[in-house]
């Protein structure tokens, strides 16, 4: 399987020194890391349509139910930053076998679990599992491919895992909960982890920072793990709670204070956690910038068009689920695609098709009524797929190609943590937006199922007039300074002035 694939470099002059030899098993080490990242975006939305059947089966109040949820993402948004520090001070393939047992552990747990305080806990601990491997996998990605052709090709094949993942979702947990029990949803990451964990342990080679960038900020990991935990769980309790709640508003201030601590702390140590000074790198401000754009779009699709389709259309949960499918082989296929089209015109060019193509699809999704059926809406899903999967791999690259060796697990990190914050931001002002449009219809005599469609609708609208800015931005934000025509590698990023 590798031989094919080594590099045909020639032998270097006897005054250069000798490269290091390619990693014979680095395919299987990213067959290793994309496995991983898969089971962990696939818990982020698998429990999605098992809900109902889970608040059945353990009797859970209504913010029992909403914790089995929000408890991953807590601790997974809350600990990412942190775990890539660590994974660059520590090592890599140490903090990533390790959050890969953690993840394993607490996946059994959670599918034997026999009350919502077991399942809560086991969630909460999926999460800080899933935060130690997954900024882990894009820096062994970073250390393990030397060559530039080959790492681009490998994060296209890494995104794919995370996408579909994602993708998928929806469909396991329904025909799971439907066909099987509920618990399978998470007992299906047993046999895998323990199948990745024995693939790592033979592939995986150990990377770290070098010697003097090990130094651990622990001022900057507490504060941001502050910060972080505090906006996650506002963004997530906002809704219940009430913006003007209390615990609220104190968990916004927490927030704003832990940020404000964690930048000043960056500016001021010898040795910080986050090097401030990659923000001033505009192809990776461009890029985290533009992971935001997308999840704050994209989360909030599959979050309440998967309740359009069941509460609206009468679908399935299985039926629901499985109208993603095809939206996920787009996906993998144009995310393919991207690492030709990111040589051919150039990465920034097709990030900019990727927005074009998911506002389209968001277009296309909301000329839909309570009328629609499974055909009618698959070809928006194919867009909507299509242009996350062509967009994804070039944004990734434009983080990681741009960030020094060292600070890879961290890079990785933002990169996480922005798509994290942003999703649960865009369920957040996307559901403010739908709640107060079915609100005002229902006042003014709309059904319910009427109210929420044109909510659901104006929401919709909002999603796809972000999308849409985002096509201007990362056209500007990602575009090479010196544009060289149509390169065959990327080009260094430029600071920002």
């Amino acid at each position: 399987m590798t031989s094919s694939m080594e590099s045909a470099s020639g032998p270097a002059q006897d005054a250069d020194p000798p490269e290091e030899a390619p990693d014979p098993l680095r395919w299987w080490s990213l067959l290793a890391v994309s496995l991983a990242t898969f089971m962990t975006y696939l818990d982020l939305n698998v429990i999605n349509v098992a809900i109902p059947t889970i608040q059945r089966s353990l009797h859970l109040s209504d913010a029992g139910l909403e914790w089995i949820v929000s408890s991953y993402l807590l601790t997974l948004a809350g600990l990412l930053l942190a775990g890539g520090r660590l994974a660059d001070a520590y090592g890599r393939r140490l903090l990533y076998m390790i959050g890969l047992i953690v993840f394993t552990l607490s996946s059994l747990s959670a599918g034997l679990a026999g009350n919502g305080g077991v399942l809560i806990a086991s969630r909460a601990v999926q999460g800080i599992g899933a935060a130690l491997l997954t900024p882990a996998t894009l820096a062994i990605i970073t250390a393990t491919f030397t060559d530039l052709k080959e790492r681009t090709n490998a994060i296209g094949l890494w995104t794919v895992s995370a996408a579909a993942g994602l993708a998928l979702g929806p469909v396991t947990g329904g025909l799971i909960t439907q066909n099987i029990h509920w618990g399978w949803i998470f007992l299906i990451n047993v046999p895998i982890g323990v199948a990745t964990l024995a693939l790592s342990v033979r592939t995986v080679r150990e990377s770290r920072a070098p010697a003097n960038n090990r130094v651990l900020d622990v001022g900057g990991l507490v504060t941001s793990a502050v910060a972080l935990f505090a906006v996650t769980y506002a963004l997530i309790e906002g809704n219940d709670a009430g913006w003007s709640s209390m615990r609220i508003v104190a968990a916004f201030a927490v927030a704003a204070v832990a940020a404000v601590a964690f930048f000043v702390i960056e500016s001021r140590t010898t040795e910080p956690m986050v090097d401030l000074g990659l923000f001033r790198i505009r192809q990776f401000t461009g890029g985290i910038s533009t992971q935001m754009i997308w999840a704050f779009g994209a989360l909030a699709i599959y979050f309440f068009t998967s309740i359009y389709l069941q509460d609206i259309l009468g679908f399935s949960p299985s039926k629901a689920g499985l109208l993603f499918v095809p939206m996920a082989f787009a996906l993998a296929a144009f995310a393919g695609f991207s690492t030709l089209m990111e040589a051919w015109i150039g990465g920034f060019r097709t990030v900019s098709l990727g927005m074009v193509m998911m506002t389209v699809g968001l277009i296309m999704l909301n000329m839909h009524d309570e009328h629609a059926t499974f055909g009618s809406l698959l070809p928006s899903l194919l867009v909507l797929g299509g242009g996350m999967g062509i967009m994804n791999v070039p944004m990734t690259n434009a983080v990681m190609q741009n960030t020094p060796e060292a600070q890879a697990g961290v890079a990785s990190a933002i990169l996480n943590d922005a798509r994290e914050v942003a999703g649960l931001l865009g369920i957040t002002i996307i559901g403010a937006v739908l709640r107060s449009k079915q609100n005002a219809e229902l006042r003014s005599g709309s059904t319910p199922g009427e109210a929420f469609l044109d909510g659901y609708h104006v929401g919709m609208w909002v999603a796809t007039a972000l999308v849409a800015v985002g096509i201007v931005f990362t056209y500007v934000m990602l575009r090479p300074s010196n544009e060289p025509g149509l390169s065959k590698e990327p080009v260094a990023a430029q600071q920002l002035t």
